[in-house]
């Protein structure tokens, strides 16, 4: 079967984020904040902030007027010095400069010679990870500096196309799954080829997020079917907009500590791919804390009562339906109800989620 084509494929998404009446403003407050007010520039996590933030403005086509980005111009200025010495982190540095650019920020365009200059050094060579190598390629072919990768994308897609390991609970392979797509597509300019095993792969990745309602992990799931030309289950959608809605934002209350400031990032960035109206929210000026809607998943309760039910297991859901009542309270069984019915591919999903069967497989290989 030749990737991409699947039945459930609809026209390649151009969708960009819609100018609206107040958003260029309430987007200049979102810069100002984050550029300013969370972490020092020379922190590795002010760099991971704000380059998440800049790549879904300038991927998503957000009106950003330049003023809003005066906040980075010191950053942008000083940009070679930062590179050259900071160099592990050379991605963020140069997305935020690549971003920086064509968001308008600046008419000379530093971004080409840095981008030759990571390539000149092998950068992107001494990646461990396909993935990381992924992005630098993809970084870098924006100022078209190419990379020589052979086999690069028949390992990227084989991976993807692993769909058993995506039912199971995995947030590292997940995101690892999510941000290929994103590597793939350019960030939704072009059909990253998906075919329908891997297509699979991310609806399994959906029904272990919504089970567990990680808000973060969905909504990088239904952007990458979104830019994979799929479509995003409604239950998911609606689940999603209300995440969006009930976010807690805290004025002046960023302290260093943890909060939910990607979860924020990547609901608004759905919301645009979809159509929506993204960052629609007004946030208040100085460090904002963004804390995400409370509510528990069922994915601990139902993974427990799984591993309580072997050697038995469940390898027929309608079975396991009745029993695993049981285990749950209410709010956890209208979880798993919701879930089940977001996708017609559950039953051969929870077959693999529940593994039924394996230990006793294993047992008897060892002996």
């Amino acid at each position: 079967m030749t990737r991409g084509s699947t039945a459930q494929v609809l026209s390649f998404p151009g969708n960009r984020i819609r100018t609206t009446p107040g958003g260029a403003g309430g987007r200049a407050v979102l810069c100002t904040s984050f550029a300013e007010y969370r972490h020092d520039p020379e922190s590795v996590f002010w760099l991971k902030e704000n380059a998440e933030l800049l790549n879904i403005l300038e991927c998503t086509g957000a009106d950003v007027p330049t003023a809003a980005l005066a906040p980075f111009q010191a950053f942008y200025d000083t940009v070679e010095r930062r590179l050259g010495f900071f160099r592990p982190y050379y991605r963020f540095i140069l997305s935020i400069c690549l971003d920086l650019e064509d968001l308008g920020l600046a008419r000379h365009n530093k971004g080409a010679a840095l981008a030759r200059w990571v390539g000149a050094q092998g950068l992107a060579q001494a990646e461990l990870s396909d993935l990381q190598r992924a992005e630098a390629r993809r970084l870098l072919a924006r100022r078209d500096v190419r990379l020589d990768m052979p086999g690069l994308d028949e390992r990227l897609h084989a991976f993807a196309e692993g769909s058993a390991a995506f039912a199971l609970p995995n947030k590292k392979i997940g995101y690892e799954l999510t941000h290929l797509v994103f590597y793939l597509s350019e960030y939704g300019r072009r059909d990253p080829g998906l075919s329908p095993a891997a297509l699979k792969s991310l609806e399994y990745l959906g029904l272990v997020s919504f089970l567990d309602q990680d808000a973060d992990l969905l909504a990088e799931v239904a952007i990458a079917l979104a830019y994979a030309g799929a479509e995003v289950p409604q239950v998911w959608q609606d689940w999603l907009q209300r995440q969006v809605a009930g976010f807690e934002v805290v004025e002046n209350g960023f302290g260093g500590q943890p909060d939910d400031y990607h979860t924020y990032f990547v609901c608004n960035w759905w919301q645009g791919v979809a159509g929506g109206q993204p960052f629609w929210r007004g946030l208040p000026q100085g460090g904002t804390l963004l804390r995400r809607p409370g509510g528990a998943g069922v994915l601990r309760s139902l993974s427990r009562a799984l591993y309580e039910a072997e050697p038995r297991g469940y390898g027929d859901w309608d079975v396991a339906r009745r029993d695993l009542a049981a285990w749950l309270d209410p709010g956890q069984i209208e979880v798993m109800e919701r879930a089940e019915a977001s996708s017609q591919a559950f039953g051969e999903f929870f077959a693999l989620f529940a593994r039924s069967g394996e230990a006793g497989s294993l047992r008897a290989g060892c002996a």
